[in-house]
C-alpha cells in the first residue's frame, strides 16, 4: 500500500482557522463562516496534496469530562471559545462527512487520542499515516510509519516531522515525548512540570536516564514523583480510543458543494463544485 492515511486534529485546524482569517467572512445569513471556510479549504489541500486511501477528522468531545480531567482537576482548565467558534465547531463535522470523509468523537476521548489510534491501526494493516496537528503532543507518534503534519502559518504551510525532525526540535526521541512533556510541563494544558525544569533541562534527564521513570527511581524529583507519574499519563495519547470504519474513500465534491450552499458558504460551494468538475 502506498497512500496513506491521512488524520486530521480537527479542533486544532479548525481554532488555527478561526483565529487566522478575518472575522468579516460571514455565511450569507450574515453569521461567522471563517472556520468552517479556512478549515474546509485547508482540508481540501491537504486531500489534493496528499492523495490519502482515506481521511480521518478527529474532534474533542466540550464539555464532557475526560479521564484526564478527572484525574487532574488543573488539566485545560480556564480555557473559554468565542460562542462564534464553537458555533461553528457544531457544524464542521457535518460538513467533513459531506466530502466523503470519515469523523471520530467520543465521550471521554480527546482529538488526539484517535489520531494515536489511527496510527495505531494504519500500522497495523501495513499502511502509513499522515497526522495533521499543531499539538505538539502528537510528537510522540512520530515514527518511520507516521509523519507529523505541523501548520507553520496559519492553515497555510505545512511542515512535515519524523522521528530526526522530533529530536532536532526536543533533543529527545518520539517515544519519550510524554516524559518530556511531564517534566517540562504544559502551560497549554495546565500542567506546571517539574520544578525548575524547563526544555533544556528535561532533556538532559531523559539523556541521562532514558525515562522519567528510571529518574525516579534514583531519587530524582521525590516530592514530586506522584505529579510527575500522573502528568506523564495526561500527555500520553489513548491508541485504545475508538475508530469508524476507514475504508479507501473518494472525495465527494459535490455532495460537499450542496452541503456548504447550504449553510451559505456559497464561494466555498463554488470552489467544491469547480474541484466536482475537474476531479
Amino acid at each position: 500500500m502506498t497512500r496513506p492515511l491521512l488524520a486530521v486534529d480537527g479542533d486544532s485546524f479548525a481554532h488555527r482557522a478561526y483565529h487566522a482569517l478575518p472575522k468579516s467572512i460571514r455565511r450569507a445569513d450574515g453569521r461567522p463562516a471563517g472556520a468552517l471556510v479556512g478549515f474546509a479549504n485547508m482540508l481540501v489541500r491537504l486531500s489534493d496534496a496528499e492523495r490519502p486511501r482515506a481521511v480521518l477528522v478527529a474532534w474533542d468531545t466540550l464539555g464532557v469530562p475526560t479521564y484526564r480531567t478527572e484525574a487532574f482537576a488543573g488539566y485545560q482548565a480556564g480555557r473559554v471559545f468565542d460562542d462564534d467558534l464553537l458555533e461553528q465547531l457544531d457544524l464542521l463535522p457535518a460538513l467533513v462527512e459531506s466530502l466523503g470523509f470519515a469523523c471520530a468523537k467520543a465521550a471521554g476521548y480527546e482529538a488526539d487520542d484517535f489520531l494515536a489510534a489511527a496510527s495505531a491501526f494504519e500500522e497495523g494493516r501495513g499502511g502509513s499515516t499522515l497526522v495533521a496537528t499543531s499539538d505538539r503532543d502528537a510528537f510522540q507518534l512520530a515514527s518511520e510509519y507516521t509523519t507529523i503534519l505541523q501548520p507553520t502559518r496559519g492553515v497555510s504551510q505545512i511542515a512535515r516531522l519524523g522521528p530526526a525532525e522530533v529530536r532536532e526540535r526536543y533533543d529527545v526521541h518520539p517515544h519519550q515525548v510524554p516524559d518530556f512533556i511531564a517534566l517540562r510541563g504544559d502551560p497549554s494544558d495546565g500542567m506546571p512540570g517539574a520544578r525548575g525544569v524547563g526544555p533544556k533541562g528535561a532533556a538532559d534527564v531523559l539523556r541521562t536516564y532514558g525515562t522519567l521513570e528510571a529518574a525516579l527511581d534514583d531519587g530524582r524529583f521525590a516530592a514530586q514523583a506522584d505529579e510527575l507519574r500522573l502528568y506523564r499519563r495526561l500527555a500520553t495519547l489513548d491508541a485504545s480510543a475508538p475508530l469508524p470504519s476507514l475504508p479507501d474513500q473518494e472525495p465527494t465534491w459535490e455532495a460537499a458543494a450542496a452541503h456548504a450552499r447550504r449553510l451559505g458558504l456559497n464561494a466555498l460551494a463554488d470552489r467544491l463544485e469547480e474541484a466536482a468538475s475537474t476531479s
